[in-house]
């Protein structure tokens, strides 16, 4: 009998169903006497014993279905070797469900922190096969992550609802896209998008710049500026500061964003009116894209091969462009950042996108 647990983690994104469907199927077909059992809000689940046996018939129907049919949680990395409110030891207490349901192996589902916690389980001696889901594309040891096309396509639709408002009105628009620490996101949808001005966490800003390339299509006769904005997007002036004067300075600001704050810079500076658009959760939802149902399934697929073949403790990525597995070890607390410096940064910047730097 091989029994095998599973769980999503983390903020949720689309194509987390395909990927269970993807491992569900490929052990179905390839192995008799599977038993599967899914773990009910991420960690949690693991933690409190909250599961249920996965019959066959609900890996059906959900290649195209957004969110995950086993909910999902946050729970901090930096908090796992915290008891809980009533003294539980959350590691212990997640062990003790691995042994109790007899599991050859779990299987993980998340983003950066969620495979933080995987390595730790890792380290504790379980048997742990991760997947690359974030909509930030920015886990380490993969050049691909599910999610991530599918938010891109959302995010570069809302650029392209923008531009006819802001053409029609001659306005400063900002679209807010998701990223806190990372703005491969921001990059891919403000370029698919028509952006003029992509503002990233990698690449601190100089409002003054910004002001400058919104002048300069001015005086090209262009009526309107559409800026992407990365809710993490910093500027040159705070990136001197410490982390911890940072969040004491976002805590006591007015903004309720960076791009609220940018907006307010224009308009003192410039006069212009500025409109902000925020799709937000909007990103996160839907349907996957035809891309992300492919890449869940392939990496799906791989999964359920590794535990197959007992290759455990591994991350299943994409390097360059193959499927290749990836040790957890390698990928744990490490983030896949923009590169200044990198040919694509070089390549938009010939078309004439500032960055603000």
């Amino acid at each position: 009998m091989l029994r095998i647990g599973m769980l999503t983690s983390g903020g949720d994104c689309q194509a987390l169903n395909a990927a269970m469907r993807g491992v569900a199927k490929a052990l179905y077909e390839r192995a008799k006497n599977v038993e599967i059992y899914g773990f009910e809000d991420g960690y949690k689940g693991l933690i409190y014993g909250n599961y249920r046996r996965l019959s066959p018939a609900e890996f059906s129907g959900i290649l195209t279905e957004g969110g995950t049919i086993l909910g999902t949680s946050r729970q901090p990395f930096k908090l796992m070797r915290v008891p809980d409110e009533n003294g539980l030891d959350k590691v212990e207490a997640m062990k003790k469900n691995y042994r109790r349901l007899k599991l050859e192996c779990l299987v993980i589902l998340g983003g950066n922190g969620t495979h933080k916690t995987a390595n730790l389980l890792r380290e504790e001696g379980l048997n742990i096969i991760t997947l690359p889901k974030t909509i930030d594309n920015d886990i380490w040891g993969t050049d691909m992550t599910f999610g991530f096309q599918s938010a891109a396509n959302i995010a570069a639709h809302a650029f392209d609802c923008i531009h006819t408002t802001a053409a029609s009105h001659g306005r400063v628009f900002i679209v807010e896209v998701m990223g806190h620490k990372v703005g491969w996101l921001t990059l891919h949808a403000g370029i698919a998008g028509g952006a003029d001005i992509i503002l990233v966490p990698e690449i601190p800003y100089d409002v003054d710049k910004v002001i400058q390339a919104i002048e300069k299509r001015d005086r090209a006769g262009k009526r309107f500026t559409i800026l992407a904005v990365a809710e993490g997007a910093i500027s040159k002036e705070d990136a001197e500061y410490s982390k911890k004067d940072r969040e004491k300075k976002k805590k006591d600001s007015k903004y309720p964003s960076v791009s609220y704050e940018l907006a307010d810079q224009i308009l003192k500076k410039t006069g212009k009116e500025v409109r902000i658009t925020v799709p937000g959760h909007m990103q996160r939802g839907g349907s996957p894209c035809p891309y992300d149902r492919v890449l869940a399934t392939r990496l799906g697929s791989a999964a359920a091969e590794l535990i197959l073949k007992q290759q455990y403790g591994n991350m299943v990525g994409i390097v360059n462009g193959r499927v290749e597995p990836v040790p957890l070890k390698k990928v744990a607390g490490k983030l896949k950042m923009i590169d200044p410096d990198s040919s694509i940064i070089r390549e938009i910047k010939a078309v004439g996108i500032s960055f603000g730097d």
